[in-house]
């Protein structure tokens, strides 16, 4: 074959195109599982660590099954309901939350306990300024008072918004209630620097990060109006 000819550079190329392409689509693929299970992995240290349980990779999965002691699935309205096959771990609450019909998603929840004493763990999606923001928020027995949370992006503005996933911020939430009474008030995320000294139900935000925050504050307020009729049936239950 003539290699100073047009056609033998096609060909290379074309036969070039075809090995590279087929190479990174067979390590894709092979990858997938690894990848699957990372993400599995990660989820459930990030459940854990809204109720303060630290774990490596490695013990994830051992932890989560000793203290997650139960999985609920709500629909819309707040009631109870089952999926064949499908559990409350199940649920990626992103995409549940680009689902344009709210009458179709579906709402984990994660029962915590250890020592006789439980949590009520809320998986939470929303919007932040850029992209996609979500998190888990633990209750305490009262299904009121919040113990703990964690918070994520893809996106968020290093050094403003992207401190959302910073304990300085995260701690903030710690204590505050979301009812005032019997009425479901939420916890409001306020400009940053504001003085919410004493108040239960609102939080300061990130200075430079007002969207971000306030995206926090959204979609708390609209995914946990969800849990209010089972919060409630559970606290009656529980007198």
């Amino acid at each position: 074959m003539d290699v100073n000819k047009n056609s033998y550079i096609f060909t290379f190329s074309a036969i070039l195109v075809v090995v590279v392409g087929a190479t990174l689509a067979f390590a894709a693929e092979s990858l997938k599982p690894m990848q699957k299970e990372n993400v599995r992995l990660e989820k459930m240290q990030n459940i854990l660590a809204s109720v303060k349980i630290e774990s490596t990779p490695e013990e994830a999965s051992a932890k989560f099954e000793q203290y997650i002691v139960e999985q609920v699935l709500l629909d819309h309205t707040g009631t109870q309901l089952t999926k064949d096959g499908v559990t409350a771990f199940d649920i990626d609450v992103v995409k549940e939350f680009k689902t344009i019909d709210e009458d179709k998603r579906s709402y984990p929840l994660f029962i915590f306990e250890d020592g006789g004493e439980r949590k009520y763990i809320v998986p939470l999606a929303g919007k932040g300024l850029w992209g996609p923001i979500w998190g888990y928020v633990a209750f305490n027995g009262d299904m009121n008072t919040i113990y703990g949370s964690t918070f994520d992006h893809k996106t968020e503005t290093p050094g403003l918004g992207a401190e959302i996933n910073q304990p300085d911020f995260q701690d903030k939430f710690i204590g505050k209630t979301i009812f005032e009474g019997s009425e479901y008030v939420s916890v409001e995320v306020v400009k940053g620097g504001t003085d919410v000294s004493g108040d239960k139900h609102r939080v300061d935000g990130i200075s430079g990060g007002t969207i971000t925050s306030k995206g926090v504050g959204e979609m708390m307020e609209r995914t946990l109006n969800v849990y209010v009729p089972y919060f409630k049936r559970s606290q009656k239950a529980a007198l």
